[in-house]
Parts: C-alpha cells; structure tokens; sequence
C-alpha cells in the first residue's frame, strides 16, 4: 500500500473542497481548505519525499474564466516534479500530449472515455494511442443512485448511465495502466471510507488501483489494508496535515509504507 498524494486546483487556488458540492456555474464549491502556496511546492514535497503516482486534478472547465490559471498551476505541478505526477481534469486525445511532454507521469480521463453516459470504446483507443495504454489512468469515480454505484463524470457533476461493476474493472482493466476510484459521495468529508466500494475494488486484485474519500482516521488506512490485503493504494485529502487536517502527512507516509510487510 502506498500514498498517493493529490493536487487539487480550483479557480487558481490549491484547494481540497467536498467532492459532490463542485459546480461549474458560479465556479463554486464547498471549501476544506484553501492553500496560500503554489501546486509546485506540494510537487516538491512529493517528490522530495520519493512519493510517486500522486495525481493533479484541475477543476475548472475549459469555459471557466479561471480555467488559464489553474491549467497553469497543473502544469507548474508537473514541472517541479517530472516524472511523478498524473494528472487529470479535461484531458482527451487531442491535449494528452500536452501533459505527457510537460512531464506528467500518466494522464487520466473520465469524461471523454465515459462520452454522453456510456463507455466510448472509440475514444479508449484514440487514447491509448495518444499516449499508449502505460500512461493512461482511467477515473472511475462514482456516486450513488438507486442503491448502486454509477461512474461520473464533469467533475463529478453527471451521472453516467454506466454501473460501476466487478465486471466493467476486469473488462476495462485491459485497456489502461491503472484506475483511480472517488467515492463521491464521502469525499471531502473526512467522515470514514465507502466498505462498499473497497470491496468492490478488491475484485481486481494485482491491477494498480487508486482509492479516495472519506479517509479520516489510522484505523481507515488500516481497514483498506485489512480488507485488501494492501493491494489498494490510498488517496487523503482533507484529512491530511498539509491540507489542514489532523492526520500528521508524515506519519500517514509511513503508515501506508510500513503495511507493505504485514
């Protein structure tokens, strides 16, 4: 198990806000935590700290008039650590590269993948040949409806008509390098992790996947570790030190590090 450190950026700003409160109208969203420092001093923390697959996010859409400056803090995220990054956020085949040769490590997509509610096998491939299917990360973040998890997509805001199963991560797990996993629902709140959604996650073991949200506790990481035999790597954002919270950056580091050999 490993932690892998975030970067989200809202109309500028380093920020860690409650995941299903975003909205594009307004540039609006609740707020946990809003830095003072730049996307690049995060990256050298990571970098220095030999944390690697950490993920940049940029919130605001294309049509955003702050969309400019938190692109431009994505991209000084990658500068400062090339190599050791993903990032995600409005990437599709056309801008990939963009990212790829700013440093990024691997590139995630979401809504572009996951086109007008359904799996768009057409825009896979046009990924994968952008980039090759080793940088591509697919987002499979999800919320819940009708008692299931469906994958969303537009920075969490719309529901995609596609349910997050055992059988779409095997299915899709041939297509990219790694999946990253919102639970929607919980992020932001540092309320406790989705069983659930870990368990589902759990079906794919020995496939590189990525949980967030609602980890609040040392008893959280431990839960994942337990339930996962630690195949899962882990996501904390507001729960986190650097990020204003109480679980100590450092000592979480070694946590996640130390589980390796349990």
């Amino acid at each position: 198990m490993q932690l892998r450190p975030c970067i989200d950026i809202h109309n500028g700003k380093v920020k860690q806000i409650v995941g299903g409160s975003l909205r594009d109208q307004g540039d609006t969203a609740s707020e946990n935590f809003v830095s003072d420092r730049g996307a690049a001093y995060y990256a050298g923390l990571f970098k220095e700290d030999q944390l690697t697959g950490g993920h940049v996010i940029i919130l605001n859409g294309k049509d955003s008039p702050y969309y400019e400056a938190t692109k431009a803090e994505a991209l000084s995220a990658l500068g400062a650590y090339p190599g050791g990054l993903q990032i995600g956020g409005g990437i599709n085949a056309d801008n990939a590269s963009e990212y790829m040769d700013a440093g990024a490590r691997h590139v995630i997509v979401t809504s572009y993948v996951f086109n007008e509610g359904h799996i768009s096998w057409e825009n896979i491939r046009k990924m994968k040949q952008a980039v090759g299917r080793e940088h591509l990360v697919l987002d499979l973040s999800c919320r819940q409806k009708d008692g299931q998890y469906y994958i969303v997509t537009n920075r969490w805001q719309t529901f995609t008509e596609e349910p997050l199963t055992a059988d779409l991560l095997h299915t899709l797990s041939s297509e990219c390098d790694e999946f990253l996993i919102h639970g929607v629902d919980v992020e932001g709140k540092s309320s406790g992790v989705s069983e659930e959604l870990i368990t589902l996650m759990d079906s794919v073991r020995g496939f590189p996947i990525t949980y967030a949200g609602g980890i609040a506790s040392f008893e959280d990481i431990e839960k994942i570790r337990r339930m996962t035999d630690g195949t899962v790597d882990v996501t904390i954002g507001s729960a986190l030190s650097l990020f204003g919270g109480k679980m100590d950056y450092h000592q979480v580091i070694q946590a996640c590090r130390g589980m390796d050999s349990h």
